[in-house]
């Protein structure tokens, strides 16, 4: 601190700088972006943040609806209890079925659509519209048709597979605790095709055709063209494709909950849909939470893997 004299008298400065205005009008800048975006950030948290944060927090408490005095903090109670829930282990045994089964085929036929579409012939607009009426279809309504399509009393289905010799008489294989899994997943690919087919030919489209017509100058033959062109430059989109079906699919219950309820005798149980039976049946949201929290940590250990894939294969495309 210093003291000088003025004709006003003496002026005490205590050595601090006050700021400059061109820090202010920088930090102002900086600041003002996020005020814009205030209100979508606050309702983000609010809409996804909080109701995961009190998701998890539900996962170390008791909290069953019908043992409402029995409630507080029990720690990792629930996930020392389900080592030995043997319905858990089926459910997730059930659920790498459900969910590479069913995104297998549908990658696959969606594919090979996509391509289909991606030639040019007359009525492709139409074929286009058409591809997308699976997904257009209420899940509900699409689990319930597939439930009656499998029924030997009301469909061919059952009678076609039995002629070819697939199954040894005509039943319902939502009955067969062997088999019951494999109606979902039919009803599964069924409705996610159309995703595959729009997204890979949305990519398809993205791709220079001079590459191809170089490649025919070259003298190179379609499997070829499609190994070393069109398959590289998709694989940035095949891998977030992947990763989002995979997520959808793994917690998606409603075709397991309309056409088989999970059973006969847990044998189409998956995690979704266990998840779904022990929060809004047994009414046990405390034991619901913890399953849904491993299969949470699931997913995002599959994320890290397929993001790390995709930036090896985006790495070698530019290299």
């Amino acid at each position: 601190m210093s003291v000088s004299s003025s004709s006003s008298g003496p002026v005490i400065s205590s050595g601090l700088t006050p700021p400059s205005p061109d820090k202010k009008l920088s930090f102002r800048r900086l600041a003002e972006p996020y005020f814009y975006l205030s209100p979508a950030l606050i309702l983000l948290a609010m809409v996804m943040i909080l109701p995961l944060v009190v998701g998890l927090s539900y996962a170390y408490q008791n909290i069953e609806l019908l043992n409402p005095f029995d409630r507080g903090w029990v720690g990792m109670k629930h996930f020392i209890a389900m080592e030995k829930d043997r319905v858990f282990w089926l459910a997730l045994k059930n659920t790498l079925v459900w969910t590479f089964g069913s995104l297998g085929l549908q990658f696959i036929f969606g594919l090979g659509l996509a391509l289909l579409l991606n030639q040019a012939f007359y009525g492709r607009k139409l074929i286009q519209a058409l591809v997308l009426l699976p997904w257009a279809v209420p899940t509900f309504l699409s689990g319930l048709n597939w439930a009656w399509l499998f029924n030997p009393v009301i469909s061919p289905i059952p009678h076609w597979l039995a002629a070819l010799g697939i199954l040894n008489e005509p039943y319902n294989i939502l009955a067969d605790p062997e088999l019951a899994i494999i109606g979902p997943i039919v009803a599964n690919v069924w409705f996610g095709i159309p995703f595959f087919a729009i997204t890979l030919m949305a990519g398809l489209q993205s791709i220079p055709k001079d590459l191809y017509e170089a490649a025919v100058i070259d003298g190179a033959t379609l499997w070829q063209q499609f190994t070393r062109i069109t398959l590289p430059l998709l694989a940035p989109i095949i891998a977030i494709t992947l990763l989002l079906r995979t997520v959808w699919i793994a917690n998606f219950a409603d075709l397991i909950v309309v056409m088989t309820n999970g059973g006969p005798a847990n044998s189409s149980q998956t995690i979704a849909s266990y998840i779904f039976s022990t929060a809004y049946k047994k009414l046990d949201f405390g034991y619901a939470s913890a399953v849904a929290t491993v299969l949470l940590m699931l997913l995002i250990i599959y994320a890290i893997l397929l993001f790390g894939m995709r930036k090896k294969l985006l790495a070698n495309s530019g290299n």
